[in-house]
């Protein structure tokens, strides 16, 4: 009789909620194809919060509109995978899009006023995105809406739910905008810079407490910024993109403790902080180049104080032990 005393079950990590590998998007366009996202890899567990940092144009909006559906005409999708919870969304007809939108996957936009209609009160709003995907009555979805609206710190709901937006203030705006994308419980949200627009007080009220609703929840959640200051007590990874790439990935105490790509270091030594007082800050020098004429090899080669010619070739993304996936040819060490 074979002993299996010593065998132990072996229980495979559970599948990601959501997979990209590969993705690419382009624009078509007179000067040529832009290559908003090229080749990106991304995976997020059920409940797990990501940064996705980087300075303007780098593709981390197109790649949060990717997952969506939300690319127009000349853009599209030009290769590559996106697999929510087992289902494929590149090859997904417009319709179950649809109903994927606002019910499982939702969506905070940098401008409140891209969710939020002028013409109509809060709780009209709000009662109709639950009763488009939810038979519930009136009474329901007008208590749900008051409740989602306690949950993001909105004081007296039942007045905002009467007013209509431009009777708000930004920060209440925005606020209600993230109550509208939570309202139906969805299992991934992304969150496309909501916070830019705001003052610290505010922007760190509403980061606590979408931290919060998605500890509680066990929701997924994609922060898309420019400052890594902001993820920094947010993320459970970051992942840093530059020129339609991901450059680095790890943990955030990683990233922001011992960053390996230069450009990651740049953008930390980017941020103020009291040890900095009294000197002048660091930038990056130059600028982010044109998609339409990247230069050889590594896209940051130019801005980069570490390169040398091995960079003229576009280095691979390495794993580096367990802290995480470089693309860089001369990382810290």
């Amino acid at each position: 009789m074979m002993d299996v005393s010593n065998i132990k079950a072996t229980v495979p990590p559970p599948a990601p909620l959501l997979s990209i590998k590969g993705l690419k998007t382009h624009f078509a366009t007179r000067a040529g194809v832009v290559k908003a996202v090229d080749g990106v890899d991304i995976e997020l567990g059920r409940g797990e919060i990501l940064g996705l940092v980087g300075e303007s144009g780098s593709g981390k909006s197109i790649t949060g509109f990717s997952i969506l559906g939300l690319i127009d005409p000349p853009g599209r999708v030009a290769g590559g995978s996106i697999t929510y919870d087992g289902r494929d969304l590149v090859s997904m007809d417009e319709e179950a899009r649809r109903e994927l939108r606002g019910n499982d996957i939702a969506m905070i936009f940098q401008d409140p006023s891209m969710t939020l209609n002028p013409v109509l009160r809060i709780d009209t709003q709000m009662i109709e995105t639950i009763q488009a995907h939810a038979s519930v009555s009136t009474d329901e979805a007008r208590r749900r809406s008051r409740e989602a609206l306690v949950q993001v710190g909105i004081p007296s709901p039942d007045e905002r739910l009467k007013a209509y937006p431009y009777e708000l203030s930004g920060g209440m705006r925005q606020r209600i905008a993230i109550a509208i994308a939570l309202i139906n419980r969805p299992k991934l949200i992304i969150a496309d810079e909501p916070t830019t627009a705001l003052d610290v007080s505010i922007q760190g009220q509403i980061i606590h407490e979408v931290k919060k609703l998605c500890r509680k929840t066990g929701t997924a959640l994609i922060w898309i910024t420019h400052d890594l200051a902001v993820v920094a007590g947010l993320a459970d990874r970051i992942a840093v993109m530059y020129a339609g790439r991901i450059v680095e990935t790890g943990l955030t105490a990683d990233i922001i403790e011992r960053p390996l790509h230069p450009y990651t270091q740049g953008l930390i030594d980017s941020v103020p902080s009291h040890a900095t007082r009294g000197r002048r800050l660091h930038q990056i020098r130059g600028m982010t180049p044109s998609l339409l004429n990247l230069p050889q090899g590594c896209a940051f080669r130019d801005r980069c104080d570490k390169a040398t010619e091995a960079c003229l070739v576009a280095p691979d993304a390495t794993e580096v032990g367990e802290r995480g996936l470089v693309r860089c040819w001369n990382p810290a060490q």
